[in-house]
């Protein structure tokens, strides 16, 4: 990968600097991070103007450069995140740009672009967890459609999602990974029940979704039938590898954050907060080159769960220090940017695969080690 910027690439750098100057100071105001229907438009909203100004498929790039250039500078100047619109964008839809069908592509990709559907993601179950291959969701074929009956959790944007993506199982008497289908399911469909969830954080953007004998074409499913393990494992290569490299950029920030306001407080003096600052700035540099690295590969593989296992990790201890640097009581008033991150960043190391999940991946398939060593 040669990172070294050439002249057009710098001259898009220019062109989207200037984009987002002229362009942030118009939007809305930041809607309640608890009022997700707003949120969802806010994020949308976004998403348009990135569409009408060309930007709306930096993610989908063959360009690994650009994409990289359009992290650095949207995060360094502030410019919203990709919210309601983070499944859709960032690993349903990358998940059918290369597992889909070119119906299913002219279908479904175009309305995550523009901003029109926003998609949740319906992977984990009650008794299943980060543990995919023991998801109990049947999917029953009758005629031209399946018939989906189970229950999903920690369904991500589920209360205002139009799509999902949902992991059933299709042949209950296949082995553990195999059985198993990706769907696209409509969320307006009847016998679909969502019962959003609030986080320690205030927040509902997850839910529990319950399924009753939901009908789902079959010409919905991404992937041949009983393929469903592979194609999960495409889209959870995008979410575990490249899916976290804006925030990457957005923790880097706040890192210098924290290190301003420690000198203007005095905090600075203490050398332990020194060394701890250090430290993390190392290993977020560390993990930008990772991002740089993913980002370069195009579907990262097995290295996301590098980058999953330590960003969630150094994204908790950043915001611990945050708290410990704001002090008692800015860290319990929760209408601080960097309290709401800290309660978030709790999650960080069950969602998407836990950190369990993520050591067994680099054990057995980087380092080669036998299962249950």
């Amino acid at each position: 990968m040669d990172l070294t910027y050439t002249e057009a690439e710098q001259a898009y750098r220019g062109e989207l600097r200037a984009w987002l100057a002229r362009t942030l100071p118009t939007l809305p105001p930041v809607p309640d991070p608890a009022d997700w229907p707003a949120r969802r438009a806010y994020d949308t909203g976004w998403q348009r103007r990135l569409h009408e100004a060309g930007y709306a498929d930096v993610h989908w790039n063959a360009d690994p450069t650009r994409r990289l250039i359009f992290l650095e500078e949207t995060e360094l100047a502030g410019a919203p995140y990709v919210g309601a619109n983070f499944v859709g964008l960032l690993h349903a839809g990358p998940t059918i740009a290369a597992e889909g069908t070119a119906g299913q592509r002219e279908r479904w990709l175009p309305p995550v672009l523009r901003g029109d559907e926003v998609w949740c993601q319906g992977f984990s179950e009650p008794g299943a967890g980060s543990d995919l291959a023991s998801l109990r969701t049947r999917a029953v074929r009758d005629g031209d459609a399946y018939v989906v009956t189970g229950s999903k959790i920690w369904t991500s944007h589920a209360e205002v999602a139009d799509w999902c993506e949902l992991l059933v199982r299709t042949d209950p008497d296949a082995p553990r990974h195999r059985g198993i289908s990706w769907l696209a399911m409509p969320m307006d469909v009847s016998g679909v029940t969502v019962r959003p969830l609030r986080t320690l954080a205030g927040t509902t953007e997850f839910a529990e979704v319950f399924l009753d004998e939901v009908r789902v074409p079959v010409a919905n499913r991404v992937g041949a039938e009983n393929d469903g393990w592979r194609v999960t494992m495409v889209t959870l290569s995008f979410e575990r590898g490249t899916a976290f490299a804006g925030e990457v950029v957005a923790c880097r920030r706040t890192l210098r954050e924290l290190a301003r306001t420690a000198r203007e407080t005095g905090a600075w003096d203490d050398p332990v907060l020194r060394r701890r600052l250090g430290r993390l700035a190392a290993e977020f540099g560390v993990l930008w080159r990772l991002v740089q690295w993913n980002v370069s590969a195009g579907a990262p593989g097995v290295g996301g769960s590098v980058l999953k296992l330590r960003y969630s990790h150094a994204r908790q201890e950043l915001y611990d220090t945050a708290a410990e640097l704001l002090g008692p009581s800015g860290a319990l008033d929760a209408d601080r940017p960097w309290t709401a991150d800290r309660l978030s960043s709790l999650s960080y190391t069950i969602a998407a695969g836990t950190s369990q999940i993520q050591r067994n991946i680099v054990a057995e398939r980087i380092l080669g080690l036998p299962k249950g060593a």
